[in-house]
């Protein structure tokens, strides 16, 4: 699983130009899932996306966390995170790996959120969609549960 975690003031999804999902100060975190991730691993992912420490505490170090300031996640699945670059100019897709079972471990992600009672909105798997994301810092995050050659 590969997630860009971006800490926002806002952020929103569009689906044929309608508003489908919005969210205040949080995360939109982009996830991309292969077809070898564990259920157990994307759980770990998101119980550390959860309690990232990357929000302003009132001395405006980043000290807190997603469930200390009360924020939400806009969570928006995104199979490009897994392109290949390293051979041409037009990206392989070949590792984002077979859709039915990205899509349940996207879901197993989302889960993880609501369990923990953060507020959660989502774009729509599979989708085309439009993002707005107001990234606040910025600050802007990879996670990875893998290897992730970032050779050009």
């Amino acid at each position: 699983m590969r997630i860009v975690a971006q800490r926002v003031t806002s952020g929103s999804v569009s689906l044929e130009g309608q508003r489908r999902a919005t969210i205040g100060h949080g995360f939109v975190l982009l996830v991309g899932a292969a077809s070898d991730d564990e259920d157990n691993t994307v759980r770990r992912l998101a119980d550390k996306i959860i309690d990232l420490r990357v929000f302003a505490d009132k001395a405006g170090r980043m000290n807190l966390s997603l469930v200390d300031v009360g924020g939400a996640a806009l969570i928006v699945s995104q199979f490009t995170l897994f392109a290949d670059m390293s051979r041409g100019r037009r990206p392989s897709l070949l590792k984002a790996g077979d859709p039915a079972r990205a899509e349940e471990l996207y879901e197993v992600f989302v889960q993880c959120f609501r369990e923990r009672g953060i507020e959660i909105q989502t774009g729509s798997f599979g989708a085309e969609m439009r993002v707005s994301i107001e990234n606040d810092g910025p600050v802007t995050l990879v996670l990875s549960t893998d290897d992730w050659p970032t050779r050009v």
